[in-house]
Formats: structure tokens, C-alpha cells, sequence
């Protein structure tokens, strides 16, 4: 666990709190990113004496105020798009690609991700064609595809010209946004292979139906009192890590 992630969980303890959440930022979840972060969290309390109750928001793939905030980021980008294109336009879905070895242990992360998609078509009521696409992939071993920036060209080639681009599993802008989709896809490999027009929707930062959201899932997850979704009581079908069910065993309890 990185070095101000410790102090903060010491001084929880230190301060007299006695109810803390793990709030992951990651809508869907994926044992590379929540999971690993739960697993830091048990490792690091496993053991201490602490009067602080643990649970976790661990997931929210179809939040409403989630859904309803990429809805509305993808209807005003579409909107910019010429007049005369605008229903030509196919929307690419992207999000952080896994090495297959991960998804292949039973990952629920492409499953979710694709549950945030169909809700969010449904919200706009499938206007428009639409792809889920993966990127980031990184090493020469087999990832999750296919690849944002394959589906790019391949679109091209067969004439559909009209881009929008949609991170679907990033709710703030940084490196893969900001670089990646930004100047990599939709300046470089866009002008090369002879896209259009391509567009990408804002991301969620601090969008005010995203932080009402936000605020709802921490109120709910309190009058719920649960310790945790149905969904983070089962480990992946191949899951190889103990630390796995013992941080379970931690926040379930």
C-alpha cells in the first residue's frame, strides 16, 4: 500500500473513528484494481488492534446518477458533431484493457464494464451504433481486445468515418484520457488513417450528477448497512491468491 494510504488508515484508529468505507473510484470491478486495493487494506489492518468497523462500496456499474452522467456527457458531445453526420456517428466504448490470464481466472471486470455500456445505450435509447473496445494493452502476451486503436482503423477502412469516443471505465481525466485517447487516437492515428471527424466525450471528474451520485452510494451503502455487494462474497472461479478470501473474510465479518 502506498506510504500515505498506511498513514491514513493509522490515523482513522488514532482519531476515534469507528465506521470507515472503502470507497473504490473504479465503477467496475476487477481484482487488478479493487481488489488489489481491498487486498492492501487487509494486509495492512490484518492483525492491528483497531475499533474502526470496516466495509466497502466495492462496486457500481449501473448507479443511476453514474449512467444518467455518461449520458448526458455522450448527447452533448454528439451534438458537436456537423449536422450532416451527426446520426452516421459509431460510439467506441473504451476502457483499460486486462491480460487474458486475468480474465481467464474469472475477471467479473469485462462483464461489468459491459453492463455500464448496455445501460447507458438503453438510457440513450440505442441511438446510435456502438462498440466496446479495450485499450492500454501493454507487453507481448494475449489482452483483452479488441483494441481501441485497431477498431479505429478498421472503422476507417470501411468508411465509417465518424468517431466518438467514450471512457467508460475512467470517471476523471489523466494519462490515458488525456494522452492516450486524446493525442495518440484522435489526433495522430486519427489524421493517418483518415478519419473525419472524431470526437471524445468529456470525462466525469467533477460533474455535478457524478458527485450526487457519489454522495448517493455513500448515503445508501450507510442506511443499507451492509459490509459489502452479494457479489464480493464469491472470488474468481481461478483465483490462485489466499490474501483474496481472507480480505472477504475481513470486510464480511
Amino acid at each position: 500500500m502506498h506510504f500515505m494510504g498506511c498513514i491514513l488508515l493509522c490515523s482513522c484508529n488514532r482519531d476515534g473513528i469507528e465506521r470507515g468505507i472503502a470507497f473504490t473510484q473504479y465503477p467496475q470491478y476487477s481484482c487488478s484494481t479493487t481488489g488489489s486495493s481491498l487486498n492492501a487494506i487487509y494486509r495492512h489492518l490484518n492483525g492491528k488492534s483497531s475499533k474502526v468497523r470496516w466495509t466497502t462500496v466495492d462496486r457500481w456499474p449501473t448507479h443511476p446518477g453514474l449512467i444518467k452522467a455518461f449520458s448526458d456527457n455522450i448527447q452533448k458531445e454528439l451534438k458537436q458533431f456537423p449536422d450532416d453526420v451527426q446520426d452516421d456517428v459509431v460510439i467506441l466504448f473504451s476502457a483499460h484493457s486486462l491480460p487474458m490470464r486475468v480474465v481467464d481466472r474469472g475477471d467479473p471486470y469485462p462483464a461489468e464494464v459491459a453492463a455500464t455500456v448496455h445501460a447507458v445505450m438503453e438510457q440513450i435509447e440505442f441511438s446510435h451504433p456502438y462498440r466496446l473496445v479495450w485499450q492500454s494493452k501493454v507487453g507481448p502476451l494475449p489482452w483483452l481486445g479488441p483494441q481501441t486503436d485497431k477498431t479505429i482503423e478498421e472503422l476507417s477502412k470501411r468508411g465509417r468515418k465518424n468517431i466518438l469516443l467514450v471512457p467508460i471505465a475512467f470517471t476523471s481525466d489523466h494519462i490515458e484520457t488525456l494522452h492516450e485517447l486524446d493525442l495518440e487516437y484522435a489526433e495522430e492515428l486519427a489524421t493517418k488513417c483518415g478519419v473525419r471527424n472524431i470526437r471524445r466525450a468529456e470525462s466525469l471528474n467533477d460533474n455535478n450528477t457524478f458527485v450526487q451520485a457519489l454522495a448517493d452510494l455513500v448515503h445508501s451503502h450507510l442506511k443499507e448497512d451492509k459490509p459489502c455487494s452479494r457479489q464480493l462474497h464469491l472470488r474468481c472461479q481461478m483465483c490462485v491468491n489466499a490474501t483474496c478470501e481472507k480480505m472477504r473474510e475481513f470486510f464480511i465479518q
